[in-house]
């Protein structure tokens, strides 16, 4: 579950009572049965950082995406951190006859992308993060497509709904679902044996004070994405153990986005 440092002797005790997890419901109870049995099954979690996750009261946490399966193990890691996620996500995957159903009634949150729904996902996240939630986002709005798989600029979704909401920003770093699940490769292949090492990290809350009670500009909007994205990217380095790039990898300067990036 844990790397096995003091970390793990917390959870052990949170685990006693001390600090209870939260109410789940059905849709989302069924989510945890399915996820975390196959999660220690399949993987070896290395979850550090926790204690940067409030326990309560609204969240949003910006997370770098490496693969298809790294909404699994965040999943996994923000249910660890005594929270439930609520995802911002591709709204056709909604749509599919049986997750889509599970995922909707888990209380996930549909981006509807280029159509009149499109400023929905955002109101939705406002309004979550205002009830107490933890938002869960993905500023790159797609996997990265860096060489390195570093983090690459960011959409302005994240730092909005901070800047809105008064809310902290958690940058989250995951580092290994890739090594389960290569994404845009031409071909899929899942590969679960041997298990991989899943490293996921939270760090700090994000300064953002320079930017509060400004008018939200783009400008001002994009300036605060940038100080998120630096912020998940030198998190990602602490779990890599490597130096990131000075400048993020910025997928606008190299092609159009394709179906299926989110907007967010």
């Amino acid at each position: 579950m844990t790397d096995g440092s003091d970390e793990h002797q917390e959870a052990v005790v949170d685990g006693q009572g001390s600090d209870p997890r939260p109410r789940r419901g059905f849709w989302f109870g069924l989510v945890v049965a399915i996820v975390k049995p196959f999660m220690l099954v399949f993987t070896k979690p290395e979850f550090t950082g926790r204690e940067n996750m409030p326990r309560s009261g609204g969240v949003v946490f910006a997370a770098n995406h490496i693969s298809h399966f790294d909404p699994f193990v965040l999943g996994f890691y923000i249910w660890e951190c005594r929270r439930i996620p609520r995802f911002l996500g591709k709204a056709s995957v909604f749509k599919l006859p049986v997750l889509g159903r599970i995922i909707t009634s888990a209380g996930q949150i549909p981006v509807h992308r280029d159509s009149a729904q499109a400023a929905d996902a955002y109101r939705d996240a406002v309004a979550a993060v205002e009830r107490g939630e933890c938002v869960g986002m993905y500023p790159e709005g797609t996997i990265t497509r860096d060489p390195e798989m570093w983090p690459m600029t960011g959409k302005t979704g994240a730092a909005r709904i901070a800047l809105q909401t008064g809310c902290p920003v958690i940058p989250v770093a995951n580092w290994g679902a890739q090594e389960v699940l290569k994404s845009y490769t031409g071909k899929i292949r899942i590969r679960l044996l041997p298990r991989k090492t899943i490293q996921v990290r939270a760090g700090k809350p994000v300064d953002l004070s320079a930017f509060e009670s400004r008018p939200l500009t783009n400008e001002l909007l994009h300036e605060a994405t940038e100080v998120i994205m630096t912020a998940v990217a030198e998190t990602l380095g602490e779990l890599r153990g490597e130096t990131p790039p000075k400048e993020l990898y910025d997928l606008r300067k190299t092609r159009k986005p394709i179906d299926g990036e989110e907007t967010a």
